[in-house]
């Protein structure tokens, strides 16, 4: 047991390696979409090539796949065999994977499998990192103090997410190896800090590993979000793959043995996946709201980087090649709103509850979202930025307020399994963002795109045949160019067919004015479903805000309640 004195000093050291832990995995969820152009050129792989587009969604989407699928069961080992050791591992886990990707040796197929499997083994350590970092954190201070500490947890979480962006942006270029061995000194110097300094100050509940619930689990989420994944990829005469067999049947497959989990989850004695936390409202509703935001805001960063990549920079004079790192930079407005909200609204929560604060965010967000459907695709940015910080605010307003409530709402023998299950909720909410986000763009592509592109090809000289075999091709590959930083007319039509055109032609339709104003308006029919659906999800998420019950700390039995901390309006 720590004296008050150490314990004031310990907090301290443990909100700051835990938020290096959760910063550091969050820029690798995000530092990946901006190199992968240099990634893909450094193999020799061509990602937008049919057959090899799996590897590109595979390395976006398997570190996300990893760390919603494991935290669950990685949260309910911290409670069982202590959470600083299983945070502990996290860092050691990650950095050494962190290494194996950046010495990645060979080229074509091997190299990307490679990657792929790296990238999932270096998402294990995420996921160990992640899933006890804020039970820790629950663990070394006071109840009216956790808000403004996971509030500078999530704050790292956000800020990592699009720092990411910018080094990726800037390492990639230099050497895309550096992508990767930039986490390695972080990596050292968090595995060694934390072995010296963290320590278990939670409470410990022995108890039999719930073999059944974790492989039903396991299983079930990953037969769910892969289907999600293979969804947004082409199937035979179909722009999206939603009725592709094997699609369905995993998404179908996922869901059954999902449902089993549950069965066998109200059964097992020491269940990995707690049910009867759902008996408290404040748990409940933190976590729907919890969902339903990711899900409004999770696929969010893409639609933003292919309207700016694919739209905006390149008609304001940014050539397609430097646009990712410029993306990066332009999005930076977000992360501000959020370094400023998080942390205040975690403090003022701390002393007059959450209700009020992450219900005011999500209808905030939502007023975002419209008032970003209002802005024309070619937009002033000075308006852009402001609604991203717009964006920012309201989203820290929500975060930090709602996780701790959360927290807050746990007894402390399952603060480790109840970090777990917001972290799945939370992540496998952006795989699944990701998927809607991206159907409803490809949708909104699809029924202008062709007609639009092939018009414009043939006035340009390109011959009709080719133009409506390029118009024929799935949007999908154009959306994935954008965000590569590629040229898309280029990518589309190929050498041949530029250099049989007259070079003024050519020259046309490969600058960086054809494409983007061919786009805009398919592009923002698009947007307005994306937008539309993430005002509503946040709306919802706001409704179930409010129904969370007043003010609420979880007493443990053998405590006194002290009158400060009664439930209350």
């Amino acid at each position: 047991m720590l004296t008050n004195s150490a314990a004031r000093r310990y907090k301290w050291i443990a909100l700051s390696n835990t938020t290096l832990g959760v910063l550091i995995v969050t820029i690798n969820m995000s530092i990946l979409l901006i190199a992968l152009p240099d990634i893909f050129r450094g193999i020799g792989i061509d990602p937008l090539a049919p057959a090899d587009i799996s590897y590109l969604l595979w390395l976006i989407m398997g570190y996300l796949v990893v760390t919603a699928v494991l935290v669950v069961s990685f949260g309910r080992l911290g409670d069982m065999f202590g959470r600083t050791r299983m945070y502990n591992l996290g860092f050691a886990v990650f950095t050494v994977f962190s290494v194996l990707l950046a010495v990645t040796w060979t080229h074509g197929d091997a190299a990307a499998i490679w990657l792929i499997g790296m990238r999932v083994l270096q998402g294990v350590g995420g996921a160990l990192l992640l899933a006890n970092s804020t039970a820790i954190l629950t663990d070394a201070f006071p109840a009216d103090q956790r808000g403004l500490a996971l509030g500078v947890n999530q704050v790292a979480a956000i800020a990592g997410s699009f720092l990411g962006l910018v080094i990726g942006g800037v390492l990639a270029p230099l050497n895309w190896h550096w992508i990767f061995l930039v986490s390695v000194p972080v990596g050292v110097f968090g595995t060694i800090w934390a072995y010296y300094k963290l320590r278990e100050t939670g409470v410990r509940v022995p108890a039999k590993l719930d073999w059944w619930g974790n492989v039903t689990f396991a299983v079930g989420l990953v037969a769910l979000l892969t289907g999600i994944t293979y969804g947004i990829q082409p199937y035979g005469t179909h722009v999206m793959g939603w009725t592709s067999p094997s699609v369905f049947g995993l998404i179908i497959g996922g869901i059954v043995v999902l449902a089993g989990f549950v069965a066998i989850e109200r059964r097992v004695p020491e269940p990995m996946f707690r049910m009867s936390l759902f008996r408290s409202r404040a748990f409940t509703a933190g976590n729907v709201a919890n969902l339903l935001a990711a899900l409004g805001r999770g696929g969010l960063q893409f639609i933003l980087i292919i309207w700016l990549q694919g739209i905006w920079l390149p008609e304001h004079g940014y050539d397609f090649e430097q646009t990712p790192l410029w993306a990066g930079i332009y999005m930076v407005p977000l992360t501000v709103g959020f370094l400023v909200a998080g942390p205040v609204s975690g403090i003022l929560s701390d002393r007059f509850g959450a209700r009020a604060f992450s219900t005011g965010g999500m209808v905030l967000a939502a007023v975002s979202f419209l008032l970003l459907d209002l802005v024309p695709v070619d937009f002033d940015y000075r308006i852009f930025a402001l609604l991203l910080v717009l964006n920012g605010l309201a989203m820290g307003m929500f975060s930090s307020p709602n996780r701790a409530a959360i927290m807050n709402s746990l007894q402390a023998s399952q603060r480790g399994v109840g970090a777990g299950m917001t972290s799945t909720f939370q992540n496998a909410a952006t795989v699944l963002s990701i998927g809607v986000f991206f159907s409803l763009l490809i949708i909104g592509l699809a029924g202008t795109l062709p007609g639009t592109l092939s018009t414009g090809l043939i006035a340009h000289g390109v011959p009709a045949d080719v133009a409506n075999r390029v118009a024929g091709l799935p949007p999908v590959g154009t959306l994935f160019a954008a965000l590569l930083g590629v040229n898309p007319i280029q990518n589309l039509l190929g050498p041949q067919v530029l250099g049989a055109l007259p070079p003024a032609d050519a020259q046309f339709l490969t600058g960086r004015a054809f494409f983007p104003e061919l786009i805009s308006g398919p592009f923002a029919a698009g947007l307005t479903l994306a937008l539309g659906f993430a005002a509503a999800a946040c709306l919802v998420a706001a409704v179930a805000s409010a129904l969370r019950g007043g003010k609420y700390r979880y007493q443990e039995p053998d405590q006194p309640l002290p009158a400060a901390t009664s439930a209350r309006v």
